[in-house]
């Protein structure tokens, strides 16, 4: 490759880079994570007005909001504020019901079993797995600390 072929690769490159500013990209994140919290702590405030305890209250956040992103996944609105709102979308639990709830919709023509069955937990399968091996060898290093003596 010559000096000028790689000139222009370099050229084309810098053209084909999306350019993020990381700012702007934590403040939208901020932005869109922050309303999702709103809206849960409106639902948990609200079932505090029912009258219910603080884990019923909970569990009805969690269920509200995990609704609520399949429902937008199903209208194709999430990904749309997730592409817009990054990591401020992703991370809640509204981001894990919709990495299910999308490849389930995704491969839904290619049938219950080999397609919603087989494909549901393409994304949030990893996730579920180093999660619960991570907290596995987290809490067999607490037991041998604690039969150890070193933590009491």
């Amino acid at each position: 490759m010559t000096e000028s072929e790689k000139q222009a690769y370099q050229e084309y490159v810098k053209q084909k880079t999306p350019m993020h500013s990381l700012p702007a990209n934590m403040a939208k994140a901020f932005v869109v994570g922050g309303i999702i919290c709103v809206i849960g702590q409106g639902i948990l405030n609200y079932c505090e007005k029912l009258g219910l305890d603080k884990d019923t209250g909970g569990g009805w956040c969690s269920l509200l909001l995990v609704l609520g992103s399949v429902l937008l996944t199903g209208l194709n609105l999430y990904p749309r504020i997730a592409k817009w709102g990054g990591a401020g979308a992703l991370v809640p639990i509204t981001g894990f019901a919709n990495s299910v709830a999308a490849p389930a919709i995704e491969y839904k023509k290619e049938g219950q079993v080999m397609g919603i069955g087989c494909k549901i937990f393409t994304i949030a399968g990893p996730v579920i797995l180093y999660g619960i091996f991570t907290s596995w060898i987290l809490g067999l290093i607490y037991w041998i600390a604690l039969k150890a003596g070193i933590v009491g």
